[in-house]
Parts: C-alpha cells; sequence; structure tokens
C-alpha cells in the first residue's frame, strides 16, 4: 500500500498553519496506510497529538533542514477526547468558557489555568473555534479527563474537562 504524502513546506514557508491539512490527510487514510509527512521543522508537537490517534512516527532530516515524518498507524487508535472513563456521571459543569473568538493558545492556557483552579471532579464545558488538538495531551498528561464533539454548526467544539486529582 503506498503511503499518503502530504507536503506542508510550501504552506510553512507561506505563513500558513499546516494543522488543518494534516488532520484531513489522516483522515483520508485508509486502514493500515502511512502517512508520509514533509515539512519544514521537526513537528514535535504534532508526534503526540498522532499518538493519541493510534499512529507511532519516524523522522528524519532532509538536505536544506526539513524533514521527513512518516506517522505508522499502530493499532492503538484512542478517540480524540476520549479519556473520560463515564462522562454520564460527571456532575454539571461549575464553570463555563466562550472562547470561540480567541486565537490560539490562548484557549488552552484559559482552560488549563482554569482546571487548575478548580477542585478534583469538578467540570469545565468550554466553546472553542476549533477542535484543541493540543490540548488534548496536556489535559491527560495533568490528570483531567475530557470528552468533546463538534456543534450542529462542524465548527464550533463543544469540551467537558473534568478536573484530576492534584499531586
Amino acid at each position: 500500500m503506498n503511503d499518503l504524502e502530504l507536503d506542508v513546506r510550501p504552506m510553512l514557508r507561506n505563513g500558513g498553519e499546516p494543522f488543518g491539512a494534516i488532520m484531513g490527510a489522516v483522515n483520508e487514510l485508509v486502514p493500515g496506510q502511512r502517512l508520509r509527512l514533509l515539512a519544514t521543522f521537526r513537528p514535535e508537537p504534532l508526534f503526540s497529538v498522532m499518538a493519541s490517534k493510534g499512529f507511532s512516527h519516524e523522522a528524519s532530516p532532509l538536505e536544506g533542514g526539513d524533514w521527513q515524518v512518516v506517522f505508522t498507524p499502530t493499532g492503538d487508535s484512542k478517540q480524540a477526547g476520549g479519556s473520560a472513563s463515564n462522562p454520564d456521571t460527571w456532575a454539571d459543569p461549575d464553570y463555563y468558557l466562550d472562547c470561540t473568538d480567541m486565537d490560539p493558545p490562548e484557549p488552552m492556557v484559559r482552560i488549563l489555568e482554569q482546571l487548575e483552579d478548580m477542585g478534583e471532579g469538578q467540570v469545565l464545558f468550554a466553546l472553542l473555534g476549533r477542535e484543541p488538538i493540543f490540548l488534548f495531551p496536556e489535559l491527560e498528561a495533568r490528570g483531567h479527563a475530557h470528552v468533546g464533539e463538534f456543534a450542529e454548526d462542524g465548527v464550533t467544539y463543544r469540551l467537558f474537562a473534568r478536573a484530576g486529582r492534584r499531586p
């Protein structure tokens, strides 16, 4: 099976944000297919996002300082935002944040700050202007459970996060 290749170098060189294109390519992959990504830098933050989607990675430098990363499905796919054991048992949200008009990374910063001020088990509801892919690994690393989905408009993302135990 051929790899799906995505070259985001022109987009990056023009100041663009390739994350949407990368996630679009991931959604086009057929089972077992790999994604070969070409970028102008080693995309470290993308590695944890792709790991949460069930992909391992192998990064190698190219001439001129560019990078090639091959993402291979591991069969350990996790649903984005699927760290919640049973959100049906969660309490109603204690806090609400509307982050729809904020530019990244402000929504992530605000959500993480709010969760740090909350007690274990309290629930935060946030509206976002996009799926917060980079937020998910941060929530999991800090012990916070989360679930989310796109609203009917297909753009706004609704996130529920339950504060985890403090160390």
